[in-house]
């Protein structure tokens, strides 16, 4: 087991590139069930959701060869095995293997996601569309079993804007027999790039990208190539990061389109940045001013940028709001700040910053993806030397983020916890 060491205090310049989108990744890999020959996906990340829906993959039956940021998939020989339990629990994405197979398969067992726990987040809306295309959904021992004799396409309203949802139903409804229409869908362009997938396999989609995505069922999808689209999460974190330690950052491979609400935010703070069509580069800065935001689904502020957008806020002016509409229970990277020296107090779904305090490092550890994305901003602010441990977390998301930190000119670097620290981290 590792920990991150984090140098406060060293300013950032020079290029980083990002990686192909994590939230992409994890639907397009699943994805590939669908097909009748070989899928390749290029510009994946390099992370442990990919390994592990990779592992997955090949449970069931499917040739999987990865070689860097290339996922070649045979699916010809694919099965319809049970995924009770196992590698399934480390992510929350795999449940996009429920879609998957029982598009193609017209069966499935898969057990209950894992991943960041984040409090509630139920999957009633994607058993809701699976149940509308024609499929029984049950829930036996702490696994989802889904079994139809035939999809039929159906008109499906989503009570809430769900990306998981929206790309489930997707995924069943490409090979069920007629018309489906998703309303109230999610717009991420995660979605537009599994769509284009779908479509370049031989799938008929419109509207992805809209509130409304009509898809007429098709009898089988070929493989075919695909090049994923850039992290603009991953995009956003560096943007930050830049925001709070940089001098001059260019930040390469990134659709400024996708990341405007923080753009956005960042210019109120005061933040110099100029966007560009691929790149986007951020100036240095000497006096931030605090601002409010708010998560909302896309194109609205990420809530997976929320967190580490919490850390620069303590260096900001004056006081600031942060409220979650999407996640009121992701503020556990709050009391990990507070060890830090940070003035933050969270009432109900809000967080309220009092900014411009200097953070001290200390031993903090990574509840989640996203929150140890927050720690490592705060701790490349921060006087001292900070340790980060639930690097698993991290590792979820992140491709080489020590090497890439690094070639800014962070002082960062991993060790190897000894047993005193894992049994106390353990204990704790």
């Amino acid at each position: 087991m590792e920990k991150l060491m984090i140098e406060g205090g060293k300013v950032l310049k020079g290029k980083i590139s990002v990686s192909g989108a994590k939230n992409s990744a994890v639907a397009l890999i699943p994805a590939a069930i669908l097909a009748e020959s070989p899928v390749t996906i290029e510009q994946l990340p390099n992370i442990s959701d990919v390994h592990t829906l990779s592992e997955l993959l090949e449970e069931i039956g499917g040739e999987v060869t990865l070689e860097n940021t290339k996922l070649t998939v045979d699916p010809s020989k694919m099965v319809a095995m049970p995924l009770p339990s196992g590698k399934v629990k480390k992510l929350r994405a795999s449940y996009y293997l429920m879609g998957a197979m029982l598009g193609r398969f017209k069966k499935a067992v898969v057990g209950m996601p894992g991943g960041c726990h984040l409090g509630p987040r139920p999957i009633d809306q994607h058993i809701k569309g699976f149940e509308a295309l024609g499929a029984k959904v049950t829930n036996e021992q702490g696994a989802i079993y889904l079994r139809a004799d035939e999809l039929i396409g159906a008109r499906i309203y989503l009570d809430v804007v769900s990306v998981g949802a929206t790309i489930n139903i997707m995924l069943a409804a490409v090979r069920a027999k007629g018309q489906t229409i998703i309303e109230n869908a999610a717009k991420e362009p995660e979605i537009i790039d599994v769509a284009t997938l779908l479509t370049n396999m031989g799938a008929k989609i419109k509207g992805a990208g809209t509130d409304v995505i009509r898809i007429e069922g098709v009898d089988s999808l070929h493989g075919c190539r695909h090049s994923i689209i850039p992290d603009r999460i991953e995009a956003g974190t560096f943007l930050i990061m830049a925001a709070a330690m940089g001098k001059e950052v260019i930040i390469e491979n990134v659709i400024p389109h996708h990341i405007e609400s923080l753009i956005a935010k960042l210019r109120e703070m005061g933040v110099h940045i100029e966007a560009n069509e691929d790149q986007v580069y951020v100036a240095k800065q000497d006096n931030m001013k605090s601002v409010d935001i708010k998560t909302l689904v896309y194109p609205g502020f990420p809530t997976d940028l929320q967190q580490p957008f919490t850390s620069l806020l303590t260096n900001a002016t004056g006081t600031s709001i942060v409220t979650d509409t999407i996640y009121n229970a992701r503020f556990k990277h709050v009391d990990e700040l507070r060890r830090m020296g940070a003035n933050i107090k969270v009432e109900g779904s809000a967080a309220i910053i009092e900014g411009k305090r200097q953070l001290q490092g200390a031993r903090v550890k990574a509840s989640d993806l996203r929150a140890g994305a927050a720690l490592v901003v705060a701790g490349l602010m921060a006087e001292g030397i900070t340790e980060v441990t639930g690097l698993e977390h991290i590792d979820r998301g992140y491709e080489n983020l020590v090497s890439k930190l690094k070639g800014l000119g962070a002082n960062v670097w991993r060790e190897t916890m000894d047993e005193q620290e894992i049994e106390k981290m353990q204990n704790a």
